[in-house]
C-alpha cells in the first residue's frame, strides 16, 4: 500500500481552529491528537518553527499555536526514576526518543531534549545541557556544557554553542520570532542571545556577549548601529566578530560620575587569522 503524504496545510488548519476556539468550545481529544502529529513532524525536521524562505527567515505562528495547545492540555505525571530523581511534568511533554542509530552523541551526565524538536546527524550534546520543544539543531553541531536551546530556537550546521550559553527561546508570542543562529557561527562562553535575536552565517560570538532586542550593538568596521525595529528582529552580520563592551554615559549623573553602560561591539569581520582560530572547534567534534 502506498504511503499517505504528510499534509502540512491540513495540520495547520486544524491546529488554528482549535486553538482560535473559546476554551468551552475546544476539543480535547481532537487537540491532543493533533498536537501528538506536531511533534511527529518537528522531530523529523519536516516542518519547524521559523524557516528561511526566499532568503528570508519568516515565523510559522500555527507550529507555536500547536506547541502551546500540548501545554494547554497536558496533565501533571510522574517521570521519577527509582525515587532517587524526582520529577513531575506535563504528560504531553516526555523526553525525545533518541537511539544509538539517529547518529546523535549524547554523552552521559544529565542532559535532557523534549519531545518535539529536531537534532541532526552527528550532534555532540555534552552534560549537561537541555533543548527545549520546537527546537531545531542541524547537522555537526556541538551543544557544550550548561549550555541551553530555548523553545522554538533554530540552530544552524556546524555551529559550536560553548559552555554556559543560552540560546533563547520564544514561544510567545506566537508572531514573534525565535532566537536564530545560522550556518557556522561559533558562540563563546557564558553568551546569552535573547528576544529573537538572528546570529547570521559564519559570525563569532565572543564569550560573555549578550544580545537581546533592547541593545544596540556598535560595528567599529562599518561605523553604524544595528538595532531592532519595524517588526524586525536584531540581525548580527555574516562573518562578524562580536565582543562584549561599554559606552560612557554622555551627560547629566551619570556622565559626572563616570558611568558606562554594557552594548555589544562588532570589532572586526572573520578573515584568515580568525578562521585558523575557529577551525580548532573541529578538534572537539
Amino acid at each position: 500500500m502506498r504511503k499517505k503524504r504528510f499534509d502540512a496545510v491540513n495540520l495547520r488548519s486544524q491546529i488554528e481552529d482549535i486553538f482560535n476556539r473559546p476554551p468551552e468550545a475546544m476539543v480535547e481529544q481532537k487537540a491532543l491528537e493533533l498536537f501528538e502529529i506536531l511533534k511527529r513532524e518537528l522531530n523529523s525536521g519536516r516542518i519547524r518553527a521559523a524557516e528561511k524562505r526566499d532568503g528570508k527567515w519568516r515565523v510559522n505562528e500555527w507550529v507555536k499555536k500547536g506547541i502551546l495547545l500540548g501545554f494547554r492540555f497536558g496533565r501533571i505525571c510522574d517521570y521519577s526514576i527509582d525515587k532517587r530523581f524526582v520529577f513531575f511534568d506535563k504528560n504531553t511533554m516526555p523526553l525525545k526518543a533518541v537511539g544509538e542509530n539517529d547518529g546523535v552523541r549524547i554523552v552521559p551526565g544529565g542532559s535532557a531534549i523534549r519531545d518535539g524538536c529536531y537534532i541532526g546527524h552527528r550532534v555532540t550534546c555534552m552534560p549537561p545541557m537541555y533543548i527545549n520543544i520546537g527546537a531545531y539543531v542541524d547537522d555537526d553541531t556541538m551543544i557544550d556544557s550548561n549550555a541551553l536551546i530555548g523553545s522554538c530556537a533554530q540552530v544552524g550546521k556546524r555551529v559550536h554553542i560553548s559552555a554556559g550559553s543560552q540560546i533563547g527561546g520564544v514561544l510567545e508570542p506566537v508572531g514573534s520570532f525565535p532566537v536564530i543562529i545560522e550556518d557556522d557561527v561559533l558562540v563563546g562562553g557564558n553568551c546569552g542571545i535573547y528576544e529573537g535575536t538572528i546570529v547570521q552565517r559564519g559570525a563569532v560570538i565572543g564569550a560573555g556577549t549578550i544580545l537581546t532586542g533592547s541593545t544596540p550593538v556598535y560595528d567599529l568596521v562599518k561605523n553604524e548601529i544595528l538595532r531592532k525595529g519595524n517588526g524586525c528582529p536584531l540581525h548580527i552580520p555574516e562573518n562578524a566578530v562580536v565582543v562584549p563592551g561599554a559606552r560612557g554615559v554622555k551627560d547629566g549623573y551619570g556622565a559626572e560620575n563616570n558611568i558606562s553602560i554594557y552594548t555589544p561591539v562588532i570589532i572586526k569581520y572573520r578573515d584568515s587569522k580568525t578562521e585558523e582560530t575557529t577551525t580548532l572547534e573541529d578538534l572537539l567534534r
